[in-house]
């Protein structure tokens, strides 16, 4: 999988001109989107589907701090996938290779009603693309 590049914007920093650590929560989302995306399960796909994938928990750790205008490189990986609950690690560095940030977010997969989806019965090959991604 390619890493996905965010540019820090403007108005993503505070008046000391420092990133606000709640903007990382927010890049980790447009990588997952990215990631699942380069799947060939895109959200817009999924939610077609009639599935949806809310977060269940965000841990984040704070390594560096980032500016305006610097480009960040996020990895993205599965950590864990065991059919229903997908934990997805996010390693973040600047353009000089420094670790800025790592962090981890867990998502279930549920329908319209808020039931879980059984990726594994219901889109076997989604489950079997999430499964494949799993410590690579």
């Amino acid at each position: 999988m390619n890493a996905y590049s965010h540019i820090v914007q403007y108005y993503e920093t505070d008046k000391m001109g420092i990133t606000h650590h709640s903007n990382y929560v927010r890049w980790m989302e447009e990588a997952r989107i990215d990631f699942l995306s380069q799947l060939g399960w895109d959200y817009a796909k999924l939610e077609e589907l009639g599935v949806i994938s809310p977060v269940v928990s965000v841990e984040v750790k704070y390594k560096g701090s980032t500016t305006f205008s610097n480009k960040i490189r996020i990895e993205v990986k599965v950590l864990e996938w065991k059919g229903v609950r997908l934990k997805i690690g996010y390693h973040m560095t600047d353009e000089n290779g420094k670790t800025v940030c790592e962090a981890c977010s867990e998502h279930c997969f549920i329908n319209k009603e808020g039931r879980p989806v059984r990726l594994h019965q219901e889109f076997p090959d989604f489950h079997a693309a999430l499964l494949a991604q799993v410590s690579q």
